[in-house]
């Protein structure tokens, strides 16, 4: 770890020291608000919306792109192993940064995908192809599928 990403983290210093002259107090007001809104919009957003991506709040700064890139999230629901329409245009994309979800039998919640230890054809997964969001059960005695959530997050050029 470098001094640079340390500073470049979205820390907020807790105590400062605020002039009594009006104009440097108006300069070190601006600075204390332009410090809080960089850490403020440099965090995680913990929003997960069903119709519409939206913005992470993360970064990413991939070898060989230029510039930063942000994540998009949006959320999918089923109630069954199968293909949802996903609407996610693939080549206008550079890539996804995370696939998960969960799933529930009506009783015992599931991770997605789900491993069982015991048997391989018990498995459910999950994976995106171009115009859908593909779950498929084994051939064994996976559990049921009543309800569940994929998440879905890609980096954005917006």
């Amino acid at each position: 770890m470098t001094i640079s990403s340390i500073q470049k983290s979205p820390y907020l210093r807790v105590q400062r020291n605020f002039p009594a002259d009006t104009q440097a107090l108006m300069v070190e007001i601006n600075k204390s608000y332009v410090d809080i809104a960089n850490s403020v919009n440099a965090r995680t957003i913990g929003i997960f919306p069903v119709n519409d991506p939206i913005a992470t709040g993360e970064t990413w700064f991939i070898n060989g792109e230029s510039g930063k890139q942000q994540t998009l999230r949006q959320v999918y629901t089923f109630t069954s192993a199968g293909n949802i329409p996903h609407g996610i245009v693939l080549p206008q994309i550079s890539a996804f940064t995370r696939i998960y979800g969960t799933f529930t039998n009506g009783t015992n919640w599931y991770p997605l995908p789900y491993v069982d230890v015991n048997a391989a054809n018990n498995q459910v997964n999950v994976y995106v192809d171009p115009t859908n969001i593909v779950i498929t059960s084994g051939a064994g005695a996976p559990p049921s599928i009543t309800s569940g959530y994929v998440v879905l997050e890609w980096l954005s050029q917006i």
